[in-house]
């Protein structure tokens, strides 16, 4: 019988959103690559969800198939409304994560644990209580972007107490494993799409920027602006997500392009799943645009970039070592300073013409993982 790896994360299924659970859509549908490369790699996974619902009403505790050896268990959920049912809900959640870790990880078994700050504490406690291996998932350090000096130490107390990790640059496993300690390199979601065959029937090039408006991040603006720069056989495009704030900015941002470019820009939404790729696949080029200053991109590298990859496109990114020193740094077209300018020179640079298969590269990185991460986890046995 195939050994079971524990996986703890925010996360849910499409299938469920009536229940409105908290979870990032990028890092769930990474842990879903992950589940099926640890399915591939020989192991069965029971994936623990914390996300507590955001709706008004209380949800049971279900478990739910993800795989064909694997499953994910949803807790029970109390009301989310005023701060007394949110503070009720968050301290229920936390307690049925501490009681169900307890209660079915022991000394045996391997925890693989998504990094995040709200289950810091109970990870490490039991980790000294009951002595499972603790494998860490660490896509960035969290305190890079919050610049809270509390919760770097909560983090590093955590890292510190992993037995092996999965970490999506070779700079952080450099920054946060000085004793070497078992690991495997995972850019983003190796899950390569086939190709649709979809076009917005016209003889414009399609930029796309698809992922957060938050402004410290910095990418969004950049990808809007740039349109000013572009000739009028460019169309640029921004979807993605942010707090309603963001995306009103965002759209104001678009608005105030549009009135001096050349080229067309619009605003089109938040889309996923299916209505999603085949967005992209309408694309030609990918922009991995942001702020190169910021302290998370030294060591974080854009899952977007892997995004547009598997559904063909050409990327066109913001040059940081996170990125030039990774296998997919030959693909990529580079600008080297965050100015509008910059991003249209980068984009008017790329060749259409040339051959180009990014679907191939990422293949081979699926493979090249899969191995790899079965390797980790019999090193940690």
């Amino acid at each position: 019988m195939a050994q079971t790896i524990y996986y703890l994360g925010y996360y849910d299924t499409e299938a469920n959103q009536s229940e409105n659970r908290n979870y990032v859509l990028a890092a769930s549908n990474k842990m879903t690559y992950i589940v099926s490369a640890l399915e591939r790699a020989g192991f069965c996974v029971e994936l623990i969800s914390a996300s507590q619902t955001l709706n008004a009403q209380k949800y049971a505790a279900k478990t739910v198939e993800i795989g064909e050896k694997s499953r994910l268990y949803l807790f029970k959920t109390l009301p989310w409304g005023n701060k007394l049912h949110r503070v009720c809900s968050t301290l229920y959640s936390a307690w049925q994560v501490f009681r169900y870790l307890l209660r079915h990880v022991g000394k045996a078994d391997t925890l693989l644990v998504y990094h995040s700050l709200a289950y810091a504490r109970t990870v490490r406690f039991l980790k000294r209580l009951k002595g499972f291996r603790l494998v860490l998932e660490v896509e960035e350090i969290y305190a890079d972007v919050s610049g809270s000096e509390k919760a770097r130490k909560q983090e590093h107390s955590l890292f510190e107490k992993a037995d092996a990790y999965i970490f999506p640059t070779e700079l952080l496993n450099e920054k946060l494993n000085p004793e070497n300690k078992p690991h495997c390199i995972i850019y983003g979601t190796y899950q390569v799409e086939p190709d649709r065959h979809c076009t917005f029937g016209d003889d414009k090039i399609h930029v796309v920027y698809a992922g957060t408006f938050d402004p410290r991040k910095g990418g969004a603006t950049a990808a809007a602006a740039a349109a000013a720069f572009l000739p009028e056989n460019f169309h640029v495009h921004i979807i993605g997500f942010g707090s309603n704030k963001d995306v009103e900015n965002m759209k104001q941002t678009v608005s105030e392009v549009s009135k001096k470019s050349h080229a067309k820009v619009t605003y089109d939404g938040l889309l996923s799943g299916e209505k999603y790729i085949r967005f992209l696949q309408s694309c030609q080029i990918g922009m991995s645009t942001q702020n190169p200053d910021a302290g998370f991109n030294n060591t974080s590298f854009p899952s977007k970039i892997l995004s547009y990859m598997a559904n063909g496109l050409r990327v066109v990114s913001i040059r940081i070592p996170a990125i030039e020193r990774a296998a997919v740094s030959d693909l990529i077209s580079y600008y080297n300073e965050q100015t509008p300018q910059a991003v249209a020179e980068a984009i008017k640079k790329v060749d259409m013409t040339a051959p180009y298969d990014s679907r191939a590269v990422i293949r081979a990185l699926d493979e090249k993982f899969v191995a790899q991460v079965r390797s980790l986890l019999e090193v940690v046995q």
